[in-house]
């Protein structure tokens, strides 16, 4: 058969039956069988042919497969991996070294902020060290003095106390610079901050010359910045298709922009609210990136189920293609054939093909419609 009668199946088809029933003829000379005729009926679901032993039949198969449900959803950042970047000390940014979107390692130099906050807390850092310095000389002299009776042993204790004073009173002030990123013995009213981990800017809310920090500022947080090594696909699921998720459940990722990709997934939070409206939940699936997946994509994650579910197999070339829907035929007794409607499934090995609904396990279909194509469009 050429490609041109194959891509005009429906056409010929439909003329066989409209036509007079059409006779092949007989050679005798060159023994060759008689072909078959295809015969004028008034119900179109039927084919009627003279020899139907042309065309054999096959069993309807049958194969057990886990529920399937396919959803779509789009891709999320996982918020466990998320990180703010904030600026402990408040004033103006002078210096900004990272964007959004831009890729950062832990320790690289995002922004540099302008503080007084810095000369208030190295000034009380210097004199924390001054009082700290006083009070231990004059516990030194009085633990000499007290060794010599010149003093009480009360008088000792409070010396004592003034100097563990002052020493909390030092280290809190020297955690204070910590906290600030200032070195003591380098002090600066410069505050520069650093990305505490690596990963994309997802978020930024600061610009040349704003101001920032914990009280100044409109949003403490600087920069975000997520780990995109794992990501969330967030699928809304229908409530009666509920029940064929479970968490734990695993889960095919099919990319639209890399249609060829797939990824595995794996479903870890059902959400326990619907939608109002869609009457959709919300399923989250962690998935690990190789690196194409992008904030935002849309996929599609096809959920497979722990239980099975029997579906019929048949050739693929059992299945015909006509008025964009799929047939196949089965026969009906005295050179007839129906045409039965059915919906195909995924393709399986072996050149077969699942059905989902249209017939059943143990029924007979023509094994190759191609044949009895190609008779009709001899006739």
């Amino acid at each position: 058969m050429t490609k041109n009668s194959a891509l005009t199946t429906a056409c010929c088809l439909a003329a066989l039956l409209a036509q007079t029933g059409c006779h092949a003829k007989f050679s005798p000379v060159s023994g060759e069988a008689p072909r078959a005729q295809v015969i004028q009926t008034s119900n179109a679901g039927i084919v009627s042919v003279a020899h139907p032993e042309q065309y054999p039949t096959v069993a309807v198969g049958r194969i057990d497969e886990p529920e399937r449900l396919d959803v779509t959803g789009a891709v999320y950042p996982d918020v466990s991996r998320e990180i703010p970047v904030i600026s402990m000390a408040n004033g103006r940014i002078v210096d900004i070294r990272a964007r959004l979107d831009d890729n950062v390692k832990k320790g690289q130099l995002l922004f540099s902020v302008l503080s007084p906050d810095i000369s208030a807390a190295f000034d009380t850092y210097v004199k924390a060290a001054a009082d700290e310095q006083l009070a231990n000389k004059q516990y030194i002299r009085s633990e000499d003095l007290y060794q010599h009776g010149a003093i009480s042993k009360s008088m000792l204790e409070q010396a004592e106390d003034t100097e563990q004073d002052a020493k909390a009173d030092l280290s809190a002030a020297e955690q204070q610079l910590k906290i600030f990123g200032v070195n003591k013995d380098h002090p600066s009213p410069i505050v520069n901050v650093y990305a505490p981990t690596s990963g994309v800017i997802v978020a930024q809310n600061i610009t040349q010359a704003a101001a920032a920090g914990m009280n100044l500022s409109g949003s403490a947080t600087a920069f975000t910045i997520a780990d995109l090594s794992h990501v969330w696909i967030l699928c809304d699921v229908y409530e009666n298709d509920l029940p064929k998720v479970h968490l734990g459940q695993t889960a095919e990722i099919h990319l639209t922009a890399y249609p060829d990709k797939v990824l595995a997934g794996r479903v870890s939070d059902i959400g326990p609210v619907l939608d109002p409206t869609i009457r959709t939940a919300k399923v989250r699936i962690e998935v690990a990136n190789p690196g194409i997946l992008r904030l935002g994509m849309f996929v599609t994650a096809t959920l497979t189920s722990r239980t099975t579910t029997p579906h019929a197999t048949v050739p693929a070339g059992a299945i015909l293609h006509l008025h964009d829907r799929d047939w196949v035929f089965e026969p009906a007794g005295q050179g007839e054939f129906k045409r039965i409607a059915v919906a195909p499934g995924i393709m399986l090995p072996g050149g077969r093909q699942e059905i989902l609904s249209g017939v059943q396990p143990g029924e007979q279909v023509v094994k190759d419609v191609l044949n009895l194509q190609a008779t009709a469009e001899a006739q």
